[in-house]
């Protein structure tokens, strides 16, 4: 049987549409994700930005991997249902964290999250690969979008830079440009979310979010999990995060030191 949180019809919309909506998944873990979050903005880790472009209003603040440092964030998800609902989701007998990210958008920031998928930054990749994208401000408007299916294109779109809009690995034969679900007529799911809801996408599945122009705050916190199929690639260079250092090999899982286990499901 699936988790509470979830029906079978949830775990078959994530598998068709590569994302679906969970209620309350991070619902006791507001309070301290808030505080984790000022923290973070407090002291940001290496690979903080604060997506500065010109002609852009407002504060656009991003941060990940930081979770082995800030309690809240370690809290969250080794004591949410996060795990377990990812392998219910996945298929996926096991669940490895892969690394966190926060993003910030204060009142009347105009910039949007430009539309992307996951998995092509990341040295990762297989079928059973999960994100949660978990607001701590109620959304509308600011919520995360994602295109229905676009985990399962046979082409990854072109990784790009937040900023500078140029290319990770400029290669048109490996991926497609980056498209315009709204002006293509694309299927784009979003939700009106309340704190501690939680949007479950696959790694490969195309999402963003528009700008924030309310009055009040867009936290949003995120974890991303891999299961039993995910092993490391290579990329055509740096990847985002980089993981320096990691000793990978192509094939291998990752590393249970870096990426430890938080979930396994065993026989009764």
């Amino acid at each position: 049987m699936p988790h509470p949180l979830l029906t079978q019809a949830d775990i078959d919309n994530f598998q068709r549409d590569g994302a679906v909506m969970i209620r309350g998944l991070f619902a006791e873990h507001v309070e301290g994700l808030r505080a984790g979050i000022e923290r973070n903005l407090r002291h940001p880790g290496p690979y903080a930005s604060e997506n500065e472009r010109a002609g852009e209003t407002g504060r656009f603040f991003d941060d990940y991997c930081n979770w082995t440092r800030i309690p809240e964030f370690s809290s969250a998800i080794l004591n949410s249902p996060a795990a377990e609902v990812a392998a219910d989701l996945m298929g996926s007998s096991r669940v490895q964290i892969f690394h966190d990210h926060v993003l910030v958008k204060e009142p009347g920031t105009s910039m949007a999250t430009p539309w992307h998928q996951d998995g092509p930054y990341y040295f990762v990749a297989g079928r059973q690969t999960i994100s949660f994208w978990c607001p701590l401000d109620p959304v509308d408007e600011a919520s995360l979008r994602c295109v229905a299916g676009s985990h399962l294109w046979n082409k990854d779109v072109m990784p790009t830079r937040w900023v500078s809009e140029d290319s990770f690995f400029p290669d048109p034969d490996l991926y497609r440009p980056v498209p315009d679900p709204d002006a293509e007529g694309m299927d784009v799911l979003s939700y009106p979310m309340a704190p501690g809801d939680a949007v479950a996408f696959h790694f490969r599945t195309l999402h963003g979010a528009r700008g924030n122009t309310s009055a009040t705050r867009r936290r949003a916190f995120s974890v991303r999990f891999v299961g039993d199929d995910a092993t490391y690639v290579e990329r055509p260079g740096r990847t985002s995060p980089p993981f320096p250092g990691h000793g990978h090999k192509p094939g291998d899982r990752l590393r249970e030191d870096w990426f430890p286990t938080i979930f396994e499901r065993t026989d009764s």
